[in-house]
Parts: structure tokens; C-alpha cells; sequence
């Protein structure tokens, strides 16, 4: 995925979830956080930032913050962009030749992000964004989650039933070592992943080639559970 009329700044604070202010140009600019997580080790005042610039007169921003320089990587931090990442990446052929992919699928009372006929059994894939880093260690999640404990519940309901079940971390950065679940920030998602596995859910994680205006998914990377 490609994004437009990206601009160069620097980051200066976080007012709250939604809010920051970032210098471009030379001006205290209001920016739109595409992330709602805590980010604390990307957000540091004087962080180098790139931001997509919007010409929607309706839009309370004129930017959404995209991509941070954390020493020699860039992360990119949109949490719009796993999923639109993880579209072109099966489309391409990520995960196999694959039949009838649709987004935002709803199986019983649950939503998921996709599914999909592979080798004729009906899928279903929950796809979850990481930023959190350490040298060149990754963990999800960042912040306690119990809905994403929840998906995970889910899943494992779908592979008991005999459908495909899939979980898929997009490591919005390149050349980490390993994933692992946070469990001293939510113990329960650590729980709820390892009861996945057993269960047979297939837990993946992908690592993405990351540009200031750029984000696609390359390798695989090893979970440790």
C-alpha cells in the first residue's frame, strides 16, 4: 500500500489518543494519530514523523501521522494499515490460491476481517497490528485488550466447528527477530493465544517492508509462545 501527498516533521507532543502536535515546515501543526494504542516508545518528543496531508475542507485535521523513525527503523503506525496490507497480500497469494475473499465477514455473532474458501474449507482470519518493539523483539499488545482475547475465543469456536482459523500479527516494521504475546501487559491474551494454538488456530506472524510513504508485507516471523 502506497500513500500520497506524504510531508516530513517532527514530532513534538501527544494531547491525547487522537491529537498530537507535530512541527512541519517550521509550524506547530494539529495531527490526526491514526493509532489509539499508547506508542510510547515511538512518540518521543523530536521523533522524526512523516504525515499524509488531506485537502478534505470537513476534516478537523488537515494530517494523519503515518510513519515514525525509531532509531535506524521506521514503524509504521496506522492501524488502518494490517488490514489493508494483509487484502493485497492475499490477493497476491499470501496464504495460497484462495477462492470468494471478503473483508469484514460475519460468522454467527461475530465480525472478522476475512474469509475465505482454501482448498475448499471455508476460513476465517482476525488480523492484529504490532509496534511494540524491543530490540528487534516484538509483543502484542500494547495495552490491555480484553476484545482481542475475545477474537481469539472466537476462533477457537470456528476450528472446533471445522472451519480454517487464523490469527495474523502485521509487524509494521522490517528485520525483527521474534513475536511473542505481552503477558505482563495482558496475561489474559497470552492465555487466550496459547489455548488458540492447541486448539488449532493458525497463529502467524509477517514482518513489512516499510517506507515514509509505504507499507507491504514481507516475511514471516516466529512466534514464541
Amino acid at each position: 500500500m502506497i500513500y500520497a501527498n506524504m510531508v516530513p516533521g517532527l514530532f513534538l507532543d501527544r494531547q491525547n489518543r487522537f491529537i498530537a502536535h507535530v512541527e512541519i515546515g517550521g509550524l506547530t501543526q494539529i495531527v490526526h494519530v491514526k493509532n489509539t494504542g499508547r506508542c510510547r516508545e515511538l512518540l518521543l518528543p523530536g521523533a522524526e514523523v512523516w504525515c499524509q496531508t488531506s485537502d478534505n475542507p470537513a476534516r478537523k485535521t488537515k494530517y494523519d501521522l503515518i510513519t515514525v523513525r525509531k532509531g535506524t527503523r521506521l514503524i509504521n503506525m496506522d492501524s488502518q494499515a494490517p488490514n489493508a496490507a494483509v487484502r493485497e497480500w492475499l490477493e497476491g497469494g499470501g496464504l495460497g490460491a484462495m477462492q470468494r475473499l471478503r473483508p469484514e465477514t460475519v460468522c454467527g455473532n461475530s465480525r472478522f476481517d476475512f474469509s475465505f474458501l482454501l482448498g475448499g474449507q471455508p476460513c476465517f482470519l482476525e488480523v492484529k497490528g504490532v509496534t511494540l518493539e524491543t530490540d528487534g523483539v516484538c509483543a502484542f499488545p500494547d495495552a490491555p485488550t480484553q476484545r482481542g482475547a475475545k477474537h481469539l475465543r472466537e476462533l477457537v469456536e470456528l476450528a472446533r466447528q471445522g472451519y480454517g482459523a487464523y490469527v495474523l500479527f502485521v509487524i509494521q516494521m522490517a528485520d525483527v527477530r521474534y513475536l511473542h504475546p505481552n503477558d505482563g501487559t495482558d496475561p489474559g491474551f497470552g492465555e487466550a493465544l496459547r489455548e488458540a494454538a492447541a486448539c488449532g488456530v493458525h497463529i502467524l506472524a509477517m514482518d513489512c517492508a516499510v517506507t515514509e510513504d509505504s507499507m507491504a508485507i514481507r516475511n514471516p516471523v516466529p512466534v514464541r509462545l
